[in-house]
């Protein structure tokens, strides 16, 4: 439904696409078309403005025009590729918003119209993980400034993923569509096709010496499914019984399984085996067996975090604010005394039991930090919490869980969505400039002084968890309550 009326082609572009995605040896394929926007820009001879992304979403008005496009032959890349952001400076002063573009106000100089070429690239292969980082960075690598991202599934485990760039200085498309086919052919040669549904048991993906999950096998005839409680791209959650007990059953979608997917259910599994804590989610167990893979936790009917904080009629009171952001620090202490990184902590990711104790849940990303990989470079997470080292795809450590810890505790105070009025791509692109959700007025000043130092931009200048915690404590006491 989310077609452009006045470009009714563009459903058969995109059926198309994905028609010839279907096939291997064909992916990723591709499709360009060009355009000119108009922007406004100062006088030559005045003070140039410096531009981010677009904000908002296409409109009528903003529709490309088709000069000349053409469909791939099929090349690949590699799945652990990191977007590369091409440099943004952000004015803190003041600014305006002039045909989506941000520039400094400058009324008394005069602006002048350029036109300046844009491009739309639409992608089709197997949707996977983290293929919209691995796309953004095919872009990056040639040059392109990404405007707009706008990214579609198929029920059937396919993506089409549409970029409005600008940044090729030509209109012609040729040249493009050559850059892009270069660099598609000098990655990976098999990485587009090999992440495909797979049925594949998961005891075969285990890492070598690995044995199959025999000590936390749950016999799947005790295992009672109740009522679905929430649903996601990969998997849906339900609400259960195991042995009389309360429980949340994660279950892998069948239709969208494939080995990236079953390898990040193992590397939960084996976290999850490993971790005991008041502030950690608990593991019951797992169906490791096809058809229906499974993981078992706790219920936790507080829900998330997030959704707690929406449903409050107003701010949350500073000792049960402290409260939640100690259990947070607790938990994720635990975790990394135990040489585990989350990579994805997020009021989403936090869930509450029925005594309102917040415990850390959702380890798909999560990894052991052993000798031989102390600091990691993979851009994982989700954008808006994301560490800009990680962003960078610079090596981080556990660091970069502190300063998605910071943008929780910003949640706490707010109840509001990070860097709302940006998309996740630009929200990536200001932190990575230095840009920080803003610190309310009526914050206490500790805990303001709390979140400069957890989102500083040197990762090694920001406190460890059980610093963390013992500032917490301390304001905790101040405000005349005790951590129970």
């Amino acid at each position: 439904m989310d077609v452009n009326i006045e470009r009714p082609e563009d459903v058969l572009i995109h059926q198309k696409l994905l028609e010839l995605a279907l096939i291997p040896e064909n992916r990723p394929v591709f499709y360009v078309q060009s355009s000119e926007r108009v922007v406004v820009r100062l006088d030559e001879n005045e003070e140039q403005p410096q531009s981010v992304a677009d904000s908002a979403p296409s409109t009528p008005e903003d529709t490309l025009c088709s000069d000349h496009s053409s469909f791939n032959e099929g090349h690949q890349t590699t799945p652990e590729t990191c977007m590369k952001f091409k440099d943004l400076i952000l004015d803190a002063g003041n600014i305006i918003l002039e045909d989506r573009k941000v520039v400094k106000n400058s009324s008394s100089k005069r602006q002048i119209p350029v036109q300046i070429p844009i491009h739309e690239i639409t992608f089709s292969t197997i949707d996977k993980p983290k293929l919209l980082s691995q796309l953004s960075a095919l872009l990056g690598d040639i040059g392109l400034n990404i405007r707009e991202a706008h990214v579609f599934s198929t029920n059937d485990g396919y993506s089409l993923d549409v970029f409005v760039v600008d940044g090729w200085k030509s209109k012609d498309i040729s040249s493009l569509y050559k850059a892009l086919e270069e660099a598609v052919a000098s990655t990976e040669k098999d990485s587009w096709s090999r992440i495909s549904p797979s049925s594949t048991p998961i005891e075969r993906l285990l890492p070598s010496g690995s044995t199959p999950f025999d000590d936390c096998e749950v016999d799947r005839k005790l295992l009672k499914m109740e009522r679905k409680v929430a649903s996601g791209s990969c998997g849906d959650l339900y609400r259960g019984t195991y042995l009389g007990e309360d429980v949340a059953i994660k279950v892998l979608k069948q239709e969208r399984l494939n080995e990236a997917l079953e390898q990040e259910c193992i590397q939960e599994i084996m976290i999850l085996q490993n971790v005991r804590h008041k502030n950690v989610v608990r593991f019951i167990g797992a169906c490791t067996k096809p058809p229906h893979i499974c993981i078992i936790t706790e219920y936790m009917s507080g829900g998330s975090l997030y959704d707690y904080l929406r449903r409050q009629e107003g701010p949350l009171q500073l000792p049960t604010l402290i409260k939640y952001a100690i259990d947070v620090s607790k938990g994720m202490e635990y975790l990394h005394e135990n040489k585990i990184i989350h990579r994805d902590l997020k009021a989403a990711n936090l869930l509450m039991d029925k005594n309102y104790v917040v415990k850390v849940a959702d380890f798909g990303v999560a990894r052991f930090l052993t000798q031989n990989n102390g600091t990691m470079t993979a851009e994982t997470g989700t954008y808006r919490w994301m560490a800009p080292e990680v962003i960078n795809h610079q090596p981080y450590d556990q660091k970069a869980d502190v300063f998605s810890f910071a943008i929780v505790l910003w949640e706490l105070l707010t109840a509001k969505l990070p860097y709302d009025s940006l998309t996740p791509l630009q929200a990536a692109l200001g932190v990575r400039q230095g840009l920080r959700p803003p610190i309310p007025e009526n914050t206490h000043p500790k805990v303001a002084a709390i979140l400069e130092q957890c989102w500083h931009e040197d990762p090694t200048k920001r406190p460890s968890f059980s610093e963390i915690t013992i500032m917490l404590e301390k304001i905790l006491k101040e405000v005349g309550q005790r951590d129970d």
